[in-house]
């Protein structure tokens, strides 16, 4: 703990509890939300190799978990020496997935995951339209049980992006994940204002439109929304729905802010003090959001969170006020009096 108070104090590092990595830039999807899909051609990995020369760097930083994020982390030609390597020094690895390829995995995911989190956008034919491929629910379905079937404890829960595709499938998409018997469901807003997941620039207006709520679909999500606070009070409770019902309501204000009509929910987010973000191609991000501090190709990794740059970024960010902090959709925060488990 000594250690994470003087991170706070210094901006220096000393502490990171919470790692993401992204080992492959491809995608087996084509989400109506998401260009990662578009770089397909430009197959990039993170090797064992390359990993391999930092893992000492994430040992001394006494680093809990990382979070195997992507593109689809599954397509990786050697995902699996990889996570040999990170469990070797005792971290945890949580999966984020599409669930295409979850059933030929299902061993290894069990042998070298802690839990997996898999991506679902609504009841069989809204997930399969926005997935943009044939059958994607189904082979969701089928990895997904495939798991249960091997271990029932194994952890499995969902994350889903409320946009203007399916957020008036929110009650299908809890009695979906129910039937999956996912563990819990998480939601966020659509990123429709940065330059992360591929994009050389920001969206255009018109690119926006076709993700984000108009002013009446707005007010339906807000309806939505505080209609499932009571008659889903149970799923809130017990932890089924993530977040608690005022998290919720920010939802639908993220998307009245894009509108310009309210100002975006306030953040609560120190990911740049507790975490960082490796990309396919090396680069090391403070977030899924900001620039990258350096590239692990080039320098050690904690050199490169410890550098001048990465130490006067965190200096001079101030995420209340912060532009791109204002309209981040999912941020990160975790007490500097307790570790990431």
């Amino acid at each position: 703990m000594i250690k994470r108070i003087r991170t706070l104090l210094t901006h220096k590092i000393e502490s990171m509890p919470v790692l993401v990595l992204m080992p492959h830039s491809r995608c087996n999807c084509r989400c109506v939300m998401c260009d990662i899909w578009k770089a397909n051609t430009e197959k990039k990995e993170l090797s064992i190799e390359s990993l391999q020369k930092h893992i000492h760097a994430f040992q001394q930083l006494g680093v809990k978990r990382v979070a195997l994020s992507g593109g689809e982390a599954l397509l990786h030609s050697n995902l699996w020496a990889f996570c040999d390597a990170l469990r070797k020094i005792g971290i945890k690895i949580s999966l984020l997935s599409t669930g295409l390829t979850l059933k030929n995995h299902a061993a290894d995911v069990i042998r070298s995951c802690d839990d997996v989190i898999v991506s679902l956008d609504g009841s069989p034919a809204i997930h399969n339209q926005i997935r943009n491929i044939p059958n994607a629910f189904e082979k969701l379905e089928e990895g997904v049980r495939t798991l249960r079937e091997a271990d029932p404890s194994f952890r499995v829960t969902g994350r889903s992006v409320l946009q203007k595709s399916n957020f008036r499938d929110f009650e299908g998409i809890l009695k979906t994940a129910y039937e999956l018997g996912l563990k819990q469901i998480s939601f966020l807003p659509a990123d429709v204002s940065s330059s992360a997941f591929n994009r050389n620039d920001p969206w255009q207006q018109d690119r926006v439109e076709q993700v984000a709520l108009d002013q009446q679909e707005v007010e339906e999500l807000e309806k939505i929304v505080k209609s499932s606070i009571d008659k889903f009070e149970d799923l809130y409770i017990n932890g089924f729905i993530a977040e608690d019902p005022e998290k919720m309501l920010q939802i639908p204000q993220h998307y009245k802010a894009v509108l310009g009509k309210a100002i975006f929910p306030a953040t609560k987010c120190n990911a740049p003090w507790v975490s960082a973000v490796v990309e396919s191609n090396g680069d090391v991000l403070p977030c899924f959001f900001h620039k990258s501090y350096g590239n692990i190709h080039e320098s050690n990794f904690a050199a490169i969170i410890n550098s001048e740059k990465a130490i006067q970024f965190r200096k001079q960010l101030d995420v209340s006020k912060d532009a791109t902090c204002q309209k981040c959709v999912c941020a990160l925060h975790i007490p500097f009096y307790r570790s990431a488990s």
